[in-house]
């Protein structure tokens, strides 16, 4: 070390008398000083103000500029030396050296650059100010198709540079982005999918890039799809495959990119890693196993990628989803639930899982979770219900099954989202299902669990939907039975609450339902009427500024006046 002060000495010197042969010398030294201990030798570098000094030796004629910029990228690993590079005025010389038409020099300045880059952000203005990235973008173009090793390592230097220099740092991601580096980076990623470092490099990028929004259109234009799943057909290790799974994830966010993965072959590789890693007990194949999966499910949330693999129920894919549901893992049965529910998004395929049995599946698949079971799985297997009961002709055959019993079940749950979808299925199933509402609207202990819910004011989602259900008691049943055990459970009054609600579907509900107390049952209801202010309530309601809802609140107070 005390050979480094020398040396530090010396080079000023010889950095102002410009003699090239000695100057060399130095620079060897330095190198030779960084690489057995990187920390203390940088500390000293700059203890020594020498870095304003390799500013003026960033030249592009000398023989010496390659190992300049070697020496700023060795002292740019230490996180204390990127803000003193920047201030010795580095950055403005090492982009102008962007356009050498030497390689090595190339190379050390890309690296020189992307270590400066690395989480510093007085690092990536100085970048940004001087132009760098254009640069760098104009050169991975250029060089694209080239395959020579020398070539590589330069290409994997410039991707990693971009990387540094954009990092977790939107605005600049958006600037690379419209400065087009996504087809090429495609492009990239297609020529030399042989190099690992590179496509190490390539895959870190898109996964930086693909969470920002309006990188999605760019990407559906290039055939980074077909490009990810031929990569990830020929990945063994966990670790690349999961690198994939990373990009994969937030790119199946656009539905015209699910299209593209699901045409490009990705769905048969998921189903093939579910079949290999289902029974393992390693842990990165239970992970595995939970991305594949996962990912199915989010392939299936764009209509045409779903509509393609749901093939008139015939298809295998749909068919080896449906083996999930009856299997003994948790993450399966999941997936398979959500799957189903994602399937059940237009009456056709509702109807056509209905007839082939599968609401026997998921009440097979409920039964298993009724005793401290899964709540994840409750709620899917209770979304999948929900959107089943949505077309009319499924609603009966659906009740001779005996959904709503399975569904009862969970009455007791205490878990909101399971409390939601559970509310949201029998209001479906009832949906001018009048024997059905009205076995309903008798159930005590239903009538009274909803009019608790009616005041989970925590969770207005099954706040709403017990009121909508109790409405939909009386609208469905149309029966004194109902009305008189909804009276009994003190219901009136939250019906009452409904009718003033913001949502406009819910006043109406809300008043259809309070006519027909009015019609049915005002006898014993005088007191209630009273109490609650029924009148003003509905009378407010006439001026609405909602036709459907002015006009129903009117013919409400007709029907209350004319009773009382």
């Amino acid at each position: 070390m005390d050979n480094l002060s020398d040396t530090l000495k010396k080079l000023k010197i010889t950095a102002v008398d410009r003699t090239e042969d000695s100057l060399e010398g130095c620079l060897d030294c330095l190198l030779q000083a960084l690489a057995q201990n990187n920390m203390e030798t940088s500390e000293k570098i700059q203890g020594s103000g020498i870095l304003q000094l390799f500013a003026s030796l960033l030249i592009p004629q000398s023989s010496c500029t390659a190992k300049v910029a070697n020496i700023i990228a060795e002292v740019a690993k230490n996180e204390f030396m990127r803000i003193p590079c920047v201030d010795a005025g580095l950055i403005s010389p090492l982009v102008q050296l962007l356009n050498s038409k030497d390689q090595e020099v190339l190379l050390q300045t890309g690296r020189a650059l992307g270590n400066i880059c690395y989480d510093s952000h007085e690092g990536r203005s100085a970048v940004d100010q001087a132009g760098g990235a254009q640069i760098v973008i104009d050169h991975l173009r250029s060089l694209c198709s080239i395959t020579d090793p020398a070539n590589e390592k330069l290409l994997t230097v410039f991707c990693g540079m971009l990387m540094n220099y954009s990092n977790e740092n939107d605005s600049l991601q958006a600037q690379l982005i419209n400065m087009g580096v996504i087809p090429t980076l495609v492009k990239l990623l297609g020529i030399h999918c042989q190099n690992a470092a590179l496509t190490e490099m390539c895959l870190v990028a898109f996964g930086n890039l693909a969470e920002l929004e309006s990188s999605k259109e760019q990407f559906a234009s290039t055939n980074i799809a077909e490009e990810l799943v031929k990569l990830f057909k020929k990945q063994i290790e966990h670790d690349k495959r999961e690198m994939i799974f990373e990009v994969l994830a937030p790119l199946a966010e656009n539905d015209a990119i699910k299209l593209q993965l699901v045409e490009a072959g990705l769905v048969e590789c998921l189903l093939e890693i579910v079949q290999e890693k289902v029974d393992s007990e390693k842990e990165d194949d239970i992970a595995e196993l939970k991305t594949a999966s996962d990912l199915m499910v989010l392939l299936l949330l764009g209509d045409e990628s779903m509509q393609k693999l749901f093939e008139g129920g015939k298809g295998n894919v749909f068919q080896r989803v449906l083996s999930w549901i009856p299997s003994n893992n948790h993450q399966l049965q999941l997936a398979g639930a959500l799957a189903i529910a994602n399937f059940a998004r237009n009456d056709g395929n509702c109807i056509h899982m209905v007839d082939n049995g599968i609401v026997e599946k998921l009440m097979d698949l409920l039964d298993r979770h009724v005793e401290d079971g899964n709540v994840t799985v409750q709620h899917a297997a209770l979304s999948a219900l929900r959107n089943l009961a949505i077309p009319v002709v499924n609603k009966a055959k659906m009740l001779s099954a005996g959904v709503t019993e399975a569904v009862l079940k969970f009455l007791k749950s205490e878990m909101p989202p399971v409390q939601f979808k559970l509310l949201g299925t029998l209001r479906m199933l009832i949906d001018a299902q009048a024997e059905a509402a009205e076995q309903l609207g008798k159930n005590v202990k239903l009538v009274e669990r909803l009019v608790e819910w009616c005041e989970a004011k925590d969770h207005a989602g099954v706040m709403g939907e017990s009121n909508r259900l109790l409405s939909a008691l009386i609208r469905h049943s149309k029966s004194k039975d109902v009305i008189k055990t909804i009276v009994q459970s003190g219901g009136i009054k939250h019906l009452v609450t409904m009718a003033t609600s913001e949502h406009v579907i819910m006043q109406n509900e809300a008043l259809v339902a309070l006519a027909l107390i009015a019609a049915l049952e005002l006898e014993s209801l005088h007191k209630e009427v009273q109490d609650l202010a029924f009148l003003d309530v509905v009378s407010k309601l006439r001026s609405h500024e909602n036709k459907s809802v002015a006009q129903q609140a009117s013919l409400t107070e007709q029907r209350l006046t004319v009773e009382s």
